[in-house]
């Protein structure tokens, strides 16, 4: 666990604020992982992985529809804050990830609080 991890509960930043627009999504990577950081037009931030379950599908790299990440691969759908499948074909979820900002850093919490 690095200092920033301990000194955050388990939050690592993954972004600055205006790297990601609302509406939309991006391909982050951090600690190993591939994850799919979002921010919806409301303001909320969130991060699923960013494997589909169906077939492989890089979700950071599709669309963003209120908290819906669509698939670009087959359009399946995933919620930005749960990880539940919202729309077939995939039908296993995906892992999400609490998030924070932190003045302006998005951090996402891929460790034990």
């Amino acid at each position: 666990m690095t200092a920033l991890e301990r000194a955050t509960g388990g939050f690592v930043a993954v972004a600055r604020v205006g790297d990601v627009q609302p509406g939309t999504v991006r391909v982050v990577e951090v600690d190993g992982r591939s994850l799919c950081l979002g921010l919806t037009e409301d303001g909320e931030w969130g991060a699923i992985d960013n494997i589909c379950t169906h077939d492989g599908g890089t979700l950071g790299e599709g669309e963003l529809d209120d908290s819906a990440v669509e698939c670009p691969r087959h359009g399946g759908r995933f919620d930005l804050f749960t990880g539940r499948v919202l729309a077939l074909p995939p039908v296993r979820p995906v892992t999400a990830y609490e998030t924070e900002v932190d003045g302006d850093e998005v951090l996402v919490r891929i460790g034990p609080a």
